[in-house]
C-alpha cells in the first residue's frame, strides 16, 4: 500500500507540472499574439502619422470592430495596452516565456528602462507570481536597493551577472512589512511582531528576497548555564551563510547591537561549516540611529546590519526623494 501511495503521489506531481507547463505555454503564445497585434497597429499608425489624432482614432476603430466578436479582452483600453506593449518591447525574442501577459501589463507601466530590466530579471530569476511582482513594484524594491547600492551593482546582481559579495547588496533598508496587517498607531510587543512574521513567512521571505530560506525561530543558545534565544535564523544560498535576525520594537541601542554580535559570533564559531561564509546579523528595529551603529561596531564591519522596518508602504515619490538624498550624500557638490 505504501508503494502504491508513492506512485500516485509521483503521478499527481507529474500531472501538476504538466498542467503548469501547458498553462505557461498557452499564456506565452497569447503574449506573442498580442505582440504581433501591437506590431501591426504600430505599422498602420506610422503610415497615418501625419494625420492629427490618427493613433487615437485607430485604437478606437480596432476596439469597435473586435470587441463585439471577441469580448472585453479587446476593449479600447486593452488595445491601447497591446499597442504600448509593442512600443516597450519592440524585439520579439527578448520576451520571456516565464513571464505572463498579466506580468507584462505591470512591467509596461514602468517608464525607466533600467528599473524595468531589474524587475524582469528578478521576476524570472525568482519565479515571481503576478501578485508577488506587483507587490515588489508597489513597495519600490528597486529604489530601496538603490539607497545602499549603486545602480550598476543592483542591476548586475538582479541579472545574475555577479554574485552578491556584500550583505548590503541584497538586504533592504528600510524593510516594508505591510503584509503583517499591523496597525500603524497600535503598540505591540516583539513577540507579536515575530509571530506575525511567522504567520506570513512566505511574504516575509519574499521581502527578504534573493535566496533566503527559514531555519528556526527562538533558537536556544546555552552558554555556561545561561540561556539566550535568537528571534529568527535564516540561511542565504547566494551568500552561503546563516542570517540572524533580532527584532526590536523600540529604537535601536548599542546593547542591541552587542547582543546581536554575540549571536553572530556563536554561529560563526559553533554552527558554521568551514565551507560557509561568515554569519550575517540583521537588527530589525522600529527606529535607528546610524551614528550609534557606526560607533558601536568596529570600523569596516559588513556582517552586522541595522534595518528599519515600516508597517505601511511609502509612496514611490517618497522613496525617489530618499534615493536622491543618498546620491547627493555620496557625490557632494564642490
Amino acid at each position: 500500500m505504501l508503494i502504491n501511495a508513492q506512485i500516485i503521489a509521483e503521478i499527481k506531481a507529474i500531472i501538476a507540472e504538466g498542467k503548469e507547463k501547458a498553462i505557461r505555454a498557452v499564456d506565452h503564445q497569447r503574449t506573442l499574439m498580442y505582440w504581433h497585434i501591437g506590431k501591426r497597429i504600430f505599422e498602420e499608425e506610422q503610415q497615418g502619422a501625419a494625420r492629427a489624432g490618427y493613433g487615437e482614432y485607430l485604437t478606437k476603430y480596432i476596439a469597435d470592430q473586435l470587441e463585439p466578436e471577441y469580448g472585453t479582452g479587446y476593449s479600447r483600453r486593452q488595445i491601447e495596452l497591446i499597442r504600448q506593449f509593442y512600443r516597450t518591447f519592440p524585439i520579439a525574442n527578448t520576451l520571456y516565456s516565464q513571464l505572463s501577459w498579466s506580468q507584462y501589463k505591470l512591467l509596461i507601466r514602468i517608464e525607466s528602462e533600467d528599473k524595468r530590466d531589474f524587475y524582469i530579471a528578478e521576476a524570472v530569476k525568482n519565479n515571481w507570481t503576478v501578485r508577488q511582482l506587483e507587490r515588489q513594484i508597489d513597495s519600490s524594491l528597486y529604489e530601496r536597493l538603490l539607497l545602499s547600492n549603486d545602480k550598476d551593482s543592483v542591476l548586475a546582481v538582479a541579472r545574475g551577472d555577479k554574485q552578491p559579495s556584500d550583505a548590503k547588496e541584497i538586504i533592504k533598508d528600510p524593510m516594508y512589512l505591510e503584509f503583517l496587517g499591523l496597525r500603524r498607531e497600535a503598540s505591540y510587543y516583539e513577540k507579536d511582531l515575530e509571530q506575525a512574521i511567522i504567520t506570513h513567512l512566505q511574504e516575509f521571505l519574499l521581502e527578504m528576497d534573493n535566496g533566503f530560506s527559514f531555519v528556526a525561530r527562538q533558537k536556544r543558545i546555552h552558554l555556561e548555564g545561561d540561556e539566550f534565544f535568537v528571534d529568527l535564523v535564516l540561511y542565504n544560498r547566494l551568500l552561503q551563510c546563516f542570517v540572524i535576525i533580532e527584532i526590536k520594537t523600540h529604537k535601536l541601542t548599542h546593547q542591541d547591537l552587542g547582543q546581536l554580535q554575540m549571536y553572530v559570533n556563536y554561529y560563526d564559531r559553533v554552527e558554521k561549516l568551514d565551507r560557509e561564509n561568515p554569519t550575517i546579523g540583521i537588527l530589525l528595529c522600529a527606529r535607528k540611529n546610524d551614528s550609534v551603529v557606526r560607533f558601536t561596531l568596529p570600523e569596516g564591519t559588513k556582517n552586522i546590519i541595522a534595518s528599519k522596518y515600516e508597517i505601511y508602504l511609502p509612496t514611490e515619490q517618497q522613496l525617489i526623494e530618499e534615493v536622491n538624498k543618498e546620491i547627493e550624500k555620496r557625490n557632494p557638490t564642490e
